[in-house]
Order: C-alpha cells, then sequence, then structure tokens
C-alpha cells in the first residue's frame, strides 16, 4: 500500500483519461501488473493496470463507466490516492519469442505500452493491434508507433484504420507468439483464430485485489485460479472456455 500524489491527467477521448501519478514504483517487477485505488465515499477500491512507469511516475489509463471512474477523472494535480500495489503476476516476457505480436481491444490497451516497452528492450519489436468500436475511442496508436512498433488500428465500424475486430487482422502479419489483454469475446476470439502460443490478460470483476475474498476465481487446466492473485496473466494452454 502506498500514497501517490497526482503529477497531472489528460483526456484522451470523450471518455478515456490518461492519469500520471508520482511515488514508489520499484514494487512493479513485470508488464501486466495492476493496482487497486481506493477512493473516497465508496467501498470497493478500482482495478487499473499499469500503463507505464518510468523513475518515481506511474501511468494509468481508465475509462469512465461509474462512479468510481467518474471521480478519479476529476482529480486535480497534488491531490493523492491510497493504492495497493504489487498486485497480480505479469506477462512472462522472458518466454521465446522473436515475433511478439500484441492485441489490445479498448481498456485492454494501456498494460501492453509498458510490455512493448520492456519487449524493445529486449531487442524484440513487436506488431501491435489496437482494436475499438469506432474512430472517436482510438488512443494511443502514436505512443506505441513512438517507440518502435508497427501499430495496426481495426475499428469495428470502419470509421478509421481496418474495419473489424482486432482478430481480423491478424492473418496479415507475421508472429510467433502472442500477448493480449481486452474483454473476454476479444480473448477467445483470439484464441480461436490462433494457433501460436501466447498469454491472455484477463479482466475481472474483483472485491479485495490480493486473493483473500476467491471473488474472481476462474478453472483452469491446472486447477482454480484466482485472477488478482494468479493472474490476471494465464497462459494459453491453461484457459478453459
Amino acid at each position: 500500500m502506498g500514497i501517490y500524489t497526482v503529477n497531472n491527467i489528460r483526456k484522451l477521448t470523450y471518455d478515456t483519461y490518461e492519469m500520471v501519478l508520482s511515488g514508489d514504483t520499484s514494487w512493479i517487477r513485470a508488464p501486466g501488473q495492476f493496482v487497486n485505488i481506493k477512493i473516497d465515499g465508496l467501498f470497493l477500491r478500482r482495478p487499473l493496470s499499469v500503463c507505464d512507469i518510468a523513475d518515481d511516475k506511474m501511468t494509468l489509463i481508465f475509462k469512465v463507466v461509474g462512479q468510481g471512474t467518474e471521480i478519479l477523472s476529476c482529480m486535480k494535480p497534488l491531490q493523492q490516492l491510497d493504492i495497493l500495489c504489487n498486485l497480480g503476476n505479469g506477462y512472462d516476457t522472458e518466454v521465446f519469442t522473436l515475433k511478439p505480436l500484441l492485441i489490445g481491444g479498448g481498456c485492454g490497451v494501456p498494460p501492453l505500452y509498458y510490455l512493448a516497452k520492456t519487449l524493445i528492450k529486449k531487442g524484440k519489436i513487436p506488431n501491435v493491434i489496437l482494436g475499438f468500436n469506432k474512430k472517436n475511442d482510438v488512443f494511443y496508436e502514436k505512443e506505441f508507433a513512438d517507440i518502435g512498433c508497427k501499430v495496426y488500428v481495426c475499428c469495428v465500424d470502419g470509421s478509421y484504420g481496418y474495419k473489424g475486430f482486432a482478430t481480423d487482422a491478424i492473418s496479415m502479419i507475421d508472429y510467433d507468439y502472442i500477448f493480449t489483454c481486452g474483454p473476454e469475446p476479444m480473448l477467445k476470439a483470439v484464441y480461436e483464430n490462433s494457433s501460436k502460443p501466447g498469454q491472455f490478460s484477463f479482466e475481472e470483476r474483483m472485491g479485495c485485489g490480493f486473493g483473500a475474498c476467491m471473488g474472481c476465481t476462474c478453472k483452469t487446466k491446472y486447477g482454480y485460479k484466482r485472477i488478482c492473485k494468479d493472474g490476471p496473466v494465464l497462459f494459453k494452454e491453461e484457459i478453459i472456455w
């Protein structure tokens, strides 16, 4: 647990915000880990994936979908947040891959940014597919491109980039391993449309965020796992749909 100070906040789209916080980032062991934020007046914390870290700065991206995220969107610089840290297992970037493919859908995009930076440091330049419903939902296309990724943007309504779902772009890319994060229907479609190995980060409703309440338990081929504690990243070979 730690106290973090809001450094700045900016609007990325009509309902999506980027928040940069100052505080201890030494706990982050792997891309794909998340934090759980206490919001005054609300009982449950709000889990958010870590988008990026740089020295003592941590970047979070969230979509306003309810009272909690609405409060977060209205925060000002120098305000402070009580945050549970060191949550989740994150992606294993030590796996063998020469041509990684990253696929993110909507709010599943943020953790892939720090993952991309981590892979690039290891000399592995990823292709990145970003899936959204429409042009006004698109964010972080430039940020991925600026660090050296080849970016493919897909919009369901065809208003920008490639028309269709994120999975529709898979066949255009030469890859040997998949890292993905997004809503469960998208993850299932990625699973069914690719024969390559990979890691899937699941979005799940959570009570405690650290494995005590068992509220986010799911069945895998290797037994039951808690998405918040044993996940949110699962290997493809252990997933049961």
